[in-house]
């Protein structure tokens, strides 16, 4: 019974998922060589970008090409879609950072960082913005309940900031034509 709940798993393509991600995080990499390239000292020409600083090209698309596949691939063999993937993907992603050092505390410390990182990251709901709000609640109902409890007399608002700005107290107009005429000697037509 508790197969019928959940909806059946549905896999993915492993492969596509990788590559496409290997093209996007390789061209991340690709902008970031390119910004260590114009930064070197040394008159370095255009081809600088793969010849001298494309290392880091390949580093970044081995890392999202890597985690893509193994978050994929662990999901479909697994037949889950939990934050267990990110997790070994992130180990993935990260160990090959690790290979950049050529030791293999380096491989594991980096892998496990990652992973703890995305593993995290996904089992907390995998935003950065904060928690999901209610989805019974509509959004504009619930801004106008913020905003009638937030709401401050007018009174306060004119004694802190004055009139002016778009902030006018009642009597304003009124008030307006008798300094306008005292002042200046100028006659405005009343409000009706």
């Amino acid at each position: 019974m508790a197969s019928e709940s959940k909806p059946a798993y549905q896999p993915k393509d492993a492969i596509s998922a990788s590559v496409r991600s290997t093209m996007i995080v390789g061209g991340a990499g690709l902008f970031l060589s390119a910004v260590q390239n114009s930064l070197t000292r040394q008159n370095v020409t255009g081809w600088g970008v793969l010849t001298r600083t494309g290392g880091t090209i390949g580093i970044f698309a081995a890392i999202g090409g890597g985690y893509e596949f193994a978050r994929v691939a662990s999901a479909n063999l697994r037949e889950k879609d939990d934050a267990w993937n990110p997790t070994v993907g992130g180990f993935v992603g990260g160990s090959i950072v690790g290979l950049r050092y050529r030791s293999f505390p380096a491989v594991l410390g980096f892998g496990a960082l990652l992973a703890i990182i995305q593993g995290t990251f996904d089992y907390t709901g995998g935003k950065m913005t904060g928690f999901a709000r209610d989805a019974e609640v509509d959004e504009y109902e619930r801004m106008e309940q913020v905003r009638r409890n937030k709401r401050r007399p007018i009174e306060e608002t004119l004694h802190e900031l004055g009139e002016g700005r778009g902030i006018y107290g009642p009597g304003y107009q009124e008030r307006r034509a008798e300094r306008l005429k005292k002042r200046y000697g100028v006659d405005l037509p009343q409000p009706a």
